[in-house]
């Protein structure tokens, strides 16, 4: 048994606690074994249930993960703790230092009575301490591990921002329809690594369109993909209601069915 004190109500300083005795030699051997590499993933999968909690407007499972992102920190904080390089302390002073730097608005004498300029206060600031001299250097800080098309909307915002980009909608539409035509020829020609890259270049153009007409390609596909899982399990149960084997069923069978459960949709 460790030595640590039960209570009816804890708080950030007994989540520490508790990580540093997980860690501890006698305390838990997975938790003792992990690095910031092997839990890295585990970081985004709590981060994506948050979102999940929010989409679904669920106020008991958001305070449910926004525990387990928390002990996600924690432990990450912890792992450097016990290499002496900073602590969930350290962590803390950070982000209320940031947060103080980038407000002047609320800390200082600066003005900025609207959204639009608390923004462009925000990313001043944030390229100055950032050391970003650059349109490039602050589209290379946006993170290549991010979902790709968020990370290509934030990229093409950026160009934006400095007036490199479409007059409206149209030119990004008429940059779609060439990629498009592109694709079919590199797919025609059997070019593999054409293909790929051609590929890519359609789904940019894309997440160009989409901000034009202002729509979130993220959130876009996400519904695109519900609706489909939607229709699809429709589509299933009606072929087993029939006595349909989807696998041996022809496509022209399944499309009729697939048309009849969209139709019964719109």
């Amino acid at each position: 048994m460790v030595d640590f004190e039960l209570k009816d109500k804890y708080n950030c300083k007994d989540l520490e606690r508790i990580m540093d005795l997980l860690r501890a030699p006698g305390g838990c051997p997975w938790d003792a074994k992990q690095t910031h590499e092997s839990i890295k993933q585990n970081f985004i999968e709590e981060t994506y249930e948050v979102i999940e909690a929010i989409n679904k407007n669920d106020s008991a499972l958001l305070c449910e993960e926004l525990g387990d992102v928390m002990m996600q920190v924690i432990f990450h904080a912890c792992m450097e703790k016990e290499k002496g390089v900073f602590d969930f302390d350290d962590v803390c002073d950070g982000i209320c230092k940031k947060l103080i730097v980038r407000h002047p608005h609320v800390f200082g004498d600066t003005q900025a009575d609207t959204v639009e300029k608390v923004l462009s206060n925000w990313d001043e600031i944030k390229n100055k301490t950032k050391g970003r001299k650059t349109v490039t250097d602050s589209m290379l800080s946006v993170p290549r591990e991010l979902p790709a098309l968020m990370r290509a909307a934030k990229i093409q915002k950026k160009a934006a921002d400095v007036g490199f980009d479409w007059e409206d909608a149209s030119g990004a539409f008429d940059k779609l329809y060439e990629e498009f035509g592109e694709l079919r020829e590199a797919v025609e020609q059997g070019d593999r690594e054409h293909i790929d890259e051609e590929f890519g270049d359609l789904l940019f153009a894309a997440v160009n369109v989409s901000r034009f007409i202002r729509s979130d390609a993220e959130e876009s596909l996400t519904k695109a993909s519900d609706k489909f899982l939607d229709r699809f399990s429709k589509v299933e149960a009606i072929a087993r209601e029939r006595g349909i084997d989807m696998k041996s069923a022809s496509l022209e069978t399944l499309d009729k069915i697939w048309d009849e459960v969209k139709s019964n949709s719109i």
